[in-house]
């Protein structure tokens, strides 16, 4: 199975095992709750899948590489205790608690969260020493004599074989008591994720131009060169930062992410162009609605993978603009709740004091800000929602401090003043929206003028369509020519590809009937 269908399958089987019956007690017991076993080849994304399914799921998350952890961190320390048994004293071997499962009683008392995933990878790479401990675990749910917690589930992950010389085989008693799920490369699951989580626009279109470079891991003279979806997605993270400090990564920075001599060269070469067509184009200024004219003749010359990089980079450009516009939007909505509640809070106080306001607002500021810090310790913020409540919690407290400044004589003046602010805010974020709609329209009127209706005004839908901040901004704001395009353009799309493949079946049955 590809990523996004273990990630879907992890979810349910958290959903399923945490399921209580009418008395209150697990529907599936915990003793026949069998630990989910992940096995794939190494960068594919297993830890970032479980990262997302505990966030939405709603429990805590507790994650392991088991290689860096010895017999004794993992079953705890032996010490003698005095037992009386029968009419004798002895003495006995007991074990202190697990560092693994004291972690899991950490993680509840740092988060509230009583629920929750353990995720134990590389489980199959582990010593000799460790080897008989890891199957116990998967078999018993213990560490030595320390159980996992109910309501926890347990998660593995390990390597095949042929990616690691140092795995171990399960054998056939442990294999009996867990869920294997074989997970493989799969460019089209990637690349949804991907998406979703912003990846460098250069990454995207040139695994579209070259999918078979997405995934390999090879052996030869040189020694074992490989490229992965975690190679892909770090280079990105670099990529975003390096444009933000004005730098560029060359062809030795990108190695060190893509260890793959041939694959590095080539993808080093088309960021070279890429932001080389993003200078030329004008891209910007395209944006803007000030596309220079040398860039319709220049088009007209230009190979199918220049064409589509300019397409890139154009979604790029906007995406960016939907996602500051959709962030400043959910600042500005829950700006407004907080302020409302604020003014509810206020209105009930018998007797209101001028620095009322201030009070209530530094209060809320500490609540807000103790939740969010709760959140991150759970794990139950991705990025864009961390940024979010940074965001609201920045604002407050721009807020808080130009209250204080002005000295406000009353409560109501106060107040006329909090919302003074909001107000500014509101005007800041129609102004982005505004913006970000401006952009998008001069990029269709772009697109038309360079392509018409042809596979390039696909692409540009396509990718609008399945862009999540871009489909989240153009229902919040519309887009006459993006549904436009959407309906008529996608809908042929459809109907070709369709078409294609009935033409292949009717071949592959002896030619058309008739």
């Amino acid at each position: 199975m590809n990523i996004k269908r273990a990630k879907e399958e992890i979810e349910r089987t958290v959903r399923a095992y945490l399921a209580k019956d009418a008395l209150g007690e697990y529907a599936i017991p915990a003793v026949r709750q069998r630990p989910i076993l992940l096995m794939g080849p190494p960068g594919i994304g297993k830890t970032q899948i479980m990262e997302q399914a505990a966030r939405e799921c709603g429990v805590a998350l507790v994650a392991y590489t088991i290689t860096h952890h010895t017999r004794q961190s993992a079953v705890g320390l032996p010490f003698i205790r005095q037992k009386h048994y029968g009419d004798r004293d002895v003495s006995v071997t007991e074990y202190t608690m697990s560092e693994i499962i004291a972690s899991i009683y950490e993680k509840m008392e740092a988060t509230g969260l009583q629920e929750g995933i353990l995720f134990i990878d590389e489980i199959n790479c582990v010593s000799e020493t460790l080897a008989p401990t890891m199957l116990q675990f998967l078999q018993c749910k213990t560490f030595g004599n320390q159980a996992v917690p109910a309501g926890w589930v347990i998660v593995a992950a390990g390597n095949p074989p042929e990616y690691n010389k140092s795995v171990r085989d399960f054998d056939i008693v442990t294999l009996d008591r867990v869920r294997r799920m074989d997970i493989q490369p799969d460019l089209p699951a990637w690349r949804e994720y991907a998406r979703k989580v912003g990846v460098h626009g250069a990454i995207l279109s040139y695994l579209e131009l070259h999918p078979q470079n997405f995934y390999q891991i090879n052996a030869d003279v040189e020694g074992a060169q490989f490229v992965t979806a975690r190679g892909w997605e770090d280079l990105s993270n670099l990529l975003d930062t390096y444009e933000k400090l004005g730098m560029q990564a060359d062809e030795e920075v990108i190695r060190q992410y893509l260890q793959h001599r041939t694959i590095a060269e080539d993808f080093a070469s088309y960021l070279d162009l890429y932001y080389k067509y993003r200078d030329n184009y004008g891209v910007e200024e395209i944006l803007a609605g000030r596309p220079r004219p040398e860039a319709f003749a220049r088009l007209l010359q230009a190979p199918f993978d220049e064409r589509l990089s300019l397409v890139s980079l154009l979604l790029a450009g906007l995406k960016a603009r939907f996602g500051d516009s959709c962030r400043e939007n959910d600042v500005a909505d829950t700006c407004y709740a907080l302020l409302r509640q604020l003014k509810q809070d206020l209105a009930a106080l018998p007797d209101p004091e001028p620095t009322d306001p201030e009070d209530l607002l530094q209060q809320q500021i500490g609540d807000y800000e103790a939740e969010t810090a709760r959140q991150r310790t759970a794990g139950a913020l991705d990025k864009e929602g961390l940024a979010r409540r940074l965001g609201v919690a920045a604002a407050l407290r721009d807020w808080a401090g130009r209250l204080r400044r002005a000295h406000a004589a009353g409560t109501q003046e106060a107040f006329d003043l909090l919302r003074g602010y909001f107000e500014t805010l509101a005007a800041d974020r129609e102004k982005r929206q505004e913006e970000a709609s401006a952009a998008l329209e001069a990029a269709f009127d772009f697109m038309e003028q360079a392509f018409g209706e042809s596979q390039e005004m696909v692409v540009f839908v396509t990718e609008l369509t399945v862009s999540p901040s871009a489909h989240a901004f153009i229902a919040e704001n519309g887009c006459e020519r993006y549904f436009r395009y959407n309906k008529d353009l996608l809908l042929d799309n459809r109907k070709a590809a369709l078409d294609r493949e009935l033409a292949a079946e009717e071949l592959r049955h002896g030619g058309p009937k008739g």
